[in-house]
């Protein structure tokens, strides 16, 4: 899990390929649930929460570069 400051150094094409692979992640975690397979439930919560953060910094970043 990343903190947001963490996020901030990285580059919006960097923050896009996280997040795509933790939608990935999140993906597969509803199917272990849908199953009754899932072993830490807390991880989708830490998933959950990693994608906001995530797609916070980068409309940040969005809106700054259209400001410009």
């Amino acid at each position: 899990m990343s903190k947001a400051s963490e996020l901030q150094s990285k580059s919006i094409e960097e923050l896009n390929g996280e997040l795509a692979d933790l939608k990935k992640e999140q993906f597969n975690l509803r199917f272990q649930q849908a199953t009754n397979q899932l072993e830490n439930t807390a991880r989708v919560r830490q998933v959950r929460r990693s994608i906001a953060r995530i797609q916070t910094v980068v409309n940040a970043k969005n809106a700054e570069a259209a400001a410009k």
